[in-house]
């Protein structure tokens, strides 16, 4: 897997100030995309024991509230399989630190319901996940007075209450 960027003090991509990692690849070229380049699944640098490590000494601080993966797309299932074993490894040294994802999948309908059934490594993954913002962006939506999001269709899901009712629910600030 490569990655586009490794923002440190990110506080526009999920609650309290952040390490957000930008994975490179994705396959739904949303238009006006803010992220263009990183639709690339060759684009910027290998996510080798460098990067993670970078990212393992950013999270260390106890200001900083968690790590946001962003793409490009890191529920392209390539990005997933490279992902799992990390976001393993941070939560195991960071079990306080939470864990958001941006995806342009649907959580319920692409992830849990397709993606689960074909991928071995998606709901080992998602499980370790707090929040996700799902949904593409759309252009027509576009509304900067809500938080966290690039449009209004997209939602902002508490992952391990969904996973235990079994059903879409929202997170709560």
């Amino acid at each position: 897997m490569n990655y586009a960027s490794i923002k440190n003090c990110d506080v526009a991509n999920g609650e309290g100030i952040r390490i957000s990692l930008f994975v490179s690849g994705c396959t739904h070229h949303c238009k006006n995309c803010f992220n263009q380049e990183a639709w690339d699944f060759n684009y910027g640098n290998k996510f080798d024991e460098a990067a993670q490590q970078q990212i393992i000494d950013l999270l260390k601080p106890s200001y900083i509230q968690g790590l946001s993966l962003l793409g490009g797309e890191p529920m392209e299932p390539a990005n997933q399989k490279a992902l799992l074993p990390f976001i393993q490894k941070v939560k195991e040294l960071y079990p306080e630190k939470d864990i958001w994802c941006y995806s342009g999948y649907l959580f319920d309908k692409q992830i849990m319901e397709e993606m689960t059934k074909k991928f071995d490594f998606t709901l080992p993954l998602v499980s370790l996940f707090d929040v996700m913002v799902d949904g593409k962006y759309v252009e027509e939506l576009h509304d900067l007075s809500i938080r966290f999001r690039g449009s209004s269709n997209q939602r902002i899901i508490d992952v391990q209450k969904s996973l235990k009712e079994n059903q879409v629910i929202l997170y709560e600030f």
